[in-house]
């Protein structure tokens, strides 16, 4: 008997998520372009994954807010490490939120580099607007580990 009901209380589970799968699957494409923006060395790309009043704050920092300090973050970044490589780790609902996890690959011989390599990974929480772009976003990376790394205080 297990095995006939089995199959149907799958199939249910399965048809009771496809709303949510559907959801999902768009953030999850959302925040794959998002890593290739980072990825092309565009930062108004980065930006525009953003509402135009969006805000970035990493770390407890001051906020980028609105599409052009959104740029101007992205394209410090990008003008330190001219090989950078973001890899995005995973994505994770949270009470109408999500977590980007990331990975940040690159080497600082950008202007006044330290010729360091840095491997370090961090997170976003997103919200969304009504329009499906990032309106808030906090991001979180572990500060000592990147400086020690950027310092070379840590063999990679």
């Amino acid at each position: 008997m297990k095995t006939r009901y089995t199959p149907l209380i799958i199939l249910i589970v399965i048809t009771g998520c496809n709303t949510d799968t559907s959801e999902y699957d768009k953030m999850v494409e959302f925040a794959r372009n998002y890593t290739d923006a980072w990825n092309s060395k565009t930062p108004e790309k980065m930006a525009s994954f953003y509402a135009e009043d969006g805000t970035l704050t990493v770390n407890n920092g001051a906020p980028a807010v609105g599409r052009k300090q959104l740029a101007e973050t992205a394209k410090s970044y990008m003008e330190a490490f001219p090989d950078m490589k973001l890899t995005m780790n995973s994505l994770a609902v949270n009470d109408g939120t999500y977590s980007y996890h990331w990975t940040f690959k690159g080497t600082n011989t950008g202007p006044n580099g330290t010729g360091n390599k840095v491997n370090f990974s961090g997170f976003e929480e997103w919200t969304m607007n009504k329009d499906r772009l990032v309106q808030k976003s906090i991001g979180t990376y572990d500060a000592d580990d990147y400086e020690k790394q950027l310092n070379g205080n840590k063999g990679l």
